[in-house]
């Protein structure tokens, strides 16, 4: 979609004296947010060439955590490829020396990678959307990594995701990287057998990426509304936006490419964008809005976290009631690529 217009300016209005209403299920902005975000991902994967492979085949990957935002992705891709195309979810678990050096001696060797977040919360989604979705061939596809192997791509993510140079940019560049190579373990949901070894052959990999920074969704929204209300919250909201571009696309561009596939990113199209930018910050997240939910026995409507409300009562319309209410979760520390070493080392230290 070739960009018309400059993306306007984030909505600042603040509230006024009365307060907004809840958002529910049933609210306008939830299903013109899910309408939108349908166009935008039909855009991203109705002219995706056929894999030059067997017929099985994927055309589409989904950089999967199991979280909330690539969750809504892959569900809404269900609605919108033939019954018949497979989806792979890629999912990155590493070794951590400083985890592991804490954890239980007698365990098998697999509980290192099965023991991270994202593993978890991964396989537990994975099995929402097999429930959900139960026609559709969905492979989860297990990519552990040993820390030896982290070792030995350092240098070259490093060269990848160059001007960018912190302990932060490396441990996220360092998950896209093994995560968009697609070589795992993969489980299928038509498959009564265990794991077998796999490489995926989709070409065009879908990303998250936007989601939380233009709903709401890092704990310092939170936090920043909790020291200024309403308008701490929507500068936070514009700062974060406002840095995509030079903070993440271009490294997460770079070391995804690395390996001859393409990242498309929905929640990142101009016109959800931009619809998405001109809604006031109460029809995107919770803070401050008291759900009401307590006059209702037993409540009509879910119960969730404020961070992120919009999607996350999407989610719910789609029947992922368990992802709707998933902790949001950085990938460096899902992953748990963050802090392999020993030390104090904080996220925007320059790599020496």
């Amino acid at each position: 979609m070739s960009q018309q217009a400059p993306i306007p300016p984030m909505n600042k209005a603040l509230p006024g004296i009365a307060v907004p209403l809840p958002l529910i299920t049933t609210s306008p902005p939830v299903r013109e947010l899910e309408s939108s975000l349908r166009r935008s991902l039909e855009l991203r994967i109705q002219s995706i060439p056929d894999p030059h492979t067997a017929s099985t085949g994927a055309k589409l990957a989904i950089l999967f955590s199991g979280g909330l935002d690539c969750t809504i992705l892959a569900r809404l891709a269900h609605d919108l490829l033939p019954s018949d195309e497979p989806i792979d979810l890629l999912n990155v678990a590493f070794e951590n020396p400083r985890v592991a050096a804490n954890s239980p001696k007698n365990d098998s060797p697999n509980s290192i990678y099965e023991d991270c977040p994202d593993r978890k919360t991964g396989r537990s989604s994975y099995e929402e959307l097999c429930r959900v979705c139960p026609t559709r061939l969905w492979r989860l596809v297990c990519i552990n990594i040993p820390y030896t192997e982290t070792t030995q791509h350092r240098e070259t993510i490093r060269r990848l995701m160059r001007p960018h140079n912190t302990e932060m940019d490396l441990s996220i560049a360092c998950a896209l990287y093994f995560a968009s190579r697609g070589i795992g373990e993969m489980t299928n949901s038509n498959s009564e057998g265990g794991a077998v070894p796999f490489t995926t052959t989709a070409r065009v990999l879908l990303s998250g990426l936007g989601a939380d920074e233009v709903f709401a969704g890092y704990q310092r929204h939170a936090l920043a509304f909790a020291r200024q209300g309403f308008k701490g919250l929507v500068d936070e909201i514009d700062l974060d936006v406002g840095r995509l571009g030079k903070r993440n696309l271009g490294r997460d561009d770079r070391v995804i490419s690395n390996w001859g596939r393409e990242a498309r990113y929905p929640y990142l199209d101009e016109e959800f964008l931009t619809r998405a930018l001109q809604r006031p910050v109460w029809e995107k997240c919770g803070f401050g809005i008291p759900s009401g939910l307590a006059d209702e026995n037993p409540p009509l409507e879910p119960d969730i976290e404020p961070g992120k409300k919009a999607l996350r009562l999407v989610a719910w319309n789609l029947g992922l009631k368990k992802v709707a209410r998933e902790k949001k979760r950085a990938i460096q520390f899902g992953s748990r690529t963050a802090k392999m070493e020993s030390g104090r080392s904080k996220g925007t230290q320059i790599l020496s």
